[in-house]
């Protein structure tokens, strides 16, 4: 059974620092592209980073470009966001998602991929 577990998550003050972890089972990273996505309630879901199973690129919203890195461990099946000065606004449920992939480029912000985790929750507040 193809599996995302998203973990990390917690509350923390505004110009702190969370780092969430995306663990796989049930099938390898090898050739996936991993997506972090985000959505705040009444928002629509949104894209955050992700990272090509091919070439191993990496894509940033302008939102959190300079302040979100994310990285891949293949042999974990782990992949993890870095997040840095983070602002009240970056407050919502992040979900990490997959989707095999043949071809070697960027991969897609956009909300296109298979496999889903259950989320976990971000509160940035004082």
């Amino acid at each position: 059974q193809l599996q995302l577990v998203e973990s990390g998550g917690g509350l923390v003050q505004p110009g702190g620092s969370l780092r969430l972890s995306c663990a796989a089972s049930g099938f390898t990273l090898n050739y996936n592209d991993i997506g972090w996505f985000r959505q705040a309630p009444g928002k629509e879901r949104e894209g955050v980073s992700c990272t090509s199973g091919r070439g191993g690129s990496t894509n940033y919203a302008d939102s959190v470009k300079g302040r979100f890195t994310i990285s891949r461990d293949n042999a974990k099946r782990t992949v993890y966001l870095q997040m840095n000065s983070l602002k009240p606004e970056d407050t919502a449920v992040y979900y990490c998602a997959a989707r095999f992939t043949h071809i070697q480029g960027i991969c897609t912000l956009l909300p296109r991929y298979n496999n889903w985790g259950q989320g976990t929750q971000v509160t940035v507040s004082s």
